[in-house]
């Protein structure tokens, strides 16, 4: 492996270790902050890193109005909407089961973009994987134990709805936003940048709690937002580009394994079998969906002539 492999292997792993360790980071914000406070400073701090990365590129923003409001759009979709949801869930579960959650995501964009883009039509396998990935669902929830309504439940469907939002923005995304072409980093740059503005409207309203800021609090929301919203979206676009969308999509299978470790490591949270077992159902699932399930033939002797 030349030095520029080993680069983007060493990205690749760097973001799987990044995106899992997110939930760790929110839910030691949380030790200072409310939900909506650390919604806002995720993606004031991810707007501030990417706009830094703008500017020493010297890009220049869309002028067009209507990509400013399909990226308003998006910004509901994959930054408010979903960072609030994921912030208040892990009051009540915790990180690591969060992150177990966040890998339902290439399931839901699954099902979402078959009922909304004629080309992305149910197939058997999309429809093995989807089967085997609700299996994995119900398996992580326990609903073996009876359905208790309670904030622990409330909190894995807060998590189910905000991995829903993200399918839904891919399908938007993918509809109205990619076939313009714009910069994939002007246009992380724009959903975190509207994302700011909309949370900074809403604060008087949704974040008027005490703040309780100590190194810890203020270290994960810095981390959370300049690594885990803002720098790892560029490191994932490299990735992307030398390895191409299918491969790079891998992370998804690793983060939460890091989700769960770190959880556990750093701050002593208890794992049930089920989980890892319900998380392992939806990978699998994910592996079904895209055709990777499926046996290869034994390579057949070639004739050699001597």
């Amino acid at each position: 492996m030349g030095l520029a492999g080993f680069g983007v292997t060493a990205r690749f792993a760097l973001l799987a270790v990044v995106w899992g360790a997110s939930f760790l980071f929110i839910k030691v914000g949380l030790g200072g902050l409310s939900p909506a406070q650390v919604a806002l400073a995720r993606v004031a701090f991810g707007a501030l890193a990417l706009g830094s990365v703008l500017a020493v590129r010297r890009r220049p923003l869309p002028r067009d109005p209507v990509l400013w409001s399909h990226l308003a759009v998006v910004s509901v979709l994959l930054c408010v909407v979903p960072f609030l949801l994921f912030s208040w869930a892990e009051q009540y579960i915790s990180s690591g089961l969060a992150s177990i959650f966040n890998a339902t995501t290439p399931l839901i964009t699954m099902l979402l973009a078959a009922a909304a883009l004629p080309e992305e039509r149910f197939t058997p396998p999309k429809v093995a994987g989807l089967l085997l990935g609700f299996l994995g669902v119900l398996t992580i929830v326990g609903v073996w134990h009876g359905v208790d309504v309670s904030h622990q439940l409330t909190a894995q469907l807060a998590c189910l709805g905000a991995t829903t939002c993200y399918g839904a923005c891919f399908v938007y995304m993918r509809r109205f936003v990619s076939p313009r072409g714009t910069d994939p980093v002007v246009v992380a740059f724009g959903q975190t940048a509207a994302g700011t503005v909309i949370l900074g409207l809403l604060a008087p309203v949704i974040a008027t709690t005490p703040v309780h800021l100590d190194l810890a609090v203020v270290a994960s929301m810095v981390a959370l937002g300049v690594f885990g919203t803002g720098l790892a979206y560029v490191w994932n676009v490299r990735i992307i580009a030398a390895w191409g969308a299918a491969n790079a999509s891998a992370v998804t299978y690793l983060t939460p394994v890091f989700g769960v470790l770190l959880g556990v490591l750093v701050l002593g949270e208890p794992v049930s079998w089920n989980q890892p077992a319900g998380a392992l159902l939806v990978v699998l699932g994910i592996l079904a969906a895209h055709g990777r399930l499926k046996a290869r033939r034994p390579a057949e002797p070639e004739l050699v002539s001597r």
